[in-house]
């Protein structure tokens, strides 16, 4: 099943434009967003053949079965509720049913969570890519050794540097558990081979030490410490990074690092706008799509704000939230059995 199937089969029950050119803070440059919902062919609904959603490679087209789109209202979900009170110059297609579905039946207290947990994780977002902005991987990729080091005097040295100092290669040495000392080996060198010490490590790649089988009349040659925690986080931070940059969208990665602030300015914004929607659908039992404080939210957009600013007046806004739904008389969760009702009602206009 695919959109062109959707379009062909005159499938499709509601579509709109969704996202920052829904909610008026779009800019140059910004995506299209579709979003909509479907109705199955009467004998795929009925057979074995379910089809909750139908998108494109992008994701900047997504429709959702009418049974997943209610499902996803029930939950309060924040990209499904909206699609409910998308303005009407934003509204490309509307099957009459949709009139049907009344976003009152669906707004509940679940919100607070739903759309605060959405924007806990837009902070988390900025956070990260600051995190990467400000702290870059290199690009070649450090191997256990630089990890390792060499018990030294009082002290300890990196094992490349003991090893050049001291004229050995790795390929000549052997490594021994030392029992009841995490990580700390016994280092032996045999610089003829005759021991066949099997050396620390076999390939670049490696994550692990090598241990050698080693007679026990020889004397080690050294301590060593491989810190296996710090390079287990190491390749952690080394693949997100590079894949973030291989993934990143270039154009708004630019923009962020030229407002100067070093954190995703437009998740951000979406921060405050979900905090806002929260705050209103929990004091008045509306939905607004359309901001009414577009200005203030590109200013965040545009990076006019310190990071730590912005961090203090989004908890300022969840505190407000936080209010918001002790003094809400919404109902603590939506009325399932009417919710099911109406799409038993609605399938049955649909496939009559």
């Amino acid at each position: 099943m695919t959109i062109q199937d959707l379009r062909d089969q005159d499938l499709i029950l509601f579509e709109c434009i969704s996202g920052s050119k829904a909610y008026g803070l779009d800019v140059p440059g910004s995506d299209t967003d579709i979003r909509g919902v479907f109705m199955l062919p009467r004998e795929q609904f009925y057979g074995m053949h379910y089809t909750p959603q139908v998108s494109d490679d992008t994701n900047d087209l997504v429709f959702y079965e009418l049974g997943r789109f209610m499902e996803l209202l029930s939950k309060n979900n924040p990209n499904i509720l909206e699609l409910l009170a998308t303005p009407e110059d934003k509204v490309l297609h509307k099957h009459p049913v949709m009139d049907r579905i009344d976003p009152s039946l669906f707004l509940s207290k679940k919100c607070k969570d739903t759309f605060g947990g959405y924007a806990f994780t837009q902070v988390r977002k900025a956070r990260g890519l600051k995190k990467k902005i400000v702290n870059p991987v290199e690009k070649r990729k450090k191997s256990i050794l630089e990890f390792c080091y060499i018990l030294y005097g009082q002290g300890s040295m990196q094992l490349p540097k003991w090893l050049k100092k001291y004229h050995i290669r790795q390929e000549d040495c052997g490594l021994v558990n030392i029992p009841h000392c995490r990580d700390v080996y016994a280092l032996f060198h045999d610089p003829s081979g005759t021991l066949a010490y099997r050396g620390i490590q076999r390939k670049d790649n490696a994550t692990k030490v090598l241990l050698s089988s080693v007679p026990k009349v020889e004397a080690p040659r050294a301590h060593l410490f491989f810190n296996e925690d710090g390079y287990v986080q190491y390749c952690r931070d080394y693949r997100e990074y590079w894949e973030w940059v291989e993934n990143r969208n270039e154009h708004r990665y630019q923009n962020n690092v030229a407002h100067g602030k070093d954190y995703d300015s437009k998740n951000m914004m979406h921060t405050f706008r979900l905090l806002d929607m929260a705050i209103e659908i929990l004091r008045e039992g509306a939905i607004r799509v359309h901001r009414p404080n577009r200005e203030e939210l590109l200013t965040i957009r545009h990076g006019a704000w310190a990071y730590e600013e912005l961090l203090e007046k989004a908890q300022a806004k969840m505190d407000v939230l936080e209010t918001a739904y002790r003094e809400s008389t919404l109902p603590a969760e939506p009325d399932m059995d009417r919710i099911e009702a109406l799409l038993v009602q609605l399938r049955k206009q649909l496939y009559q």
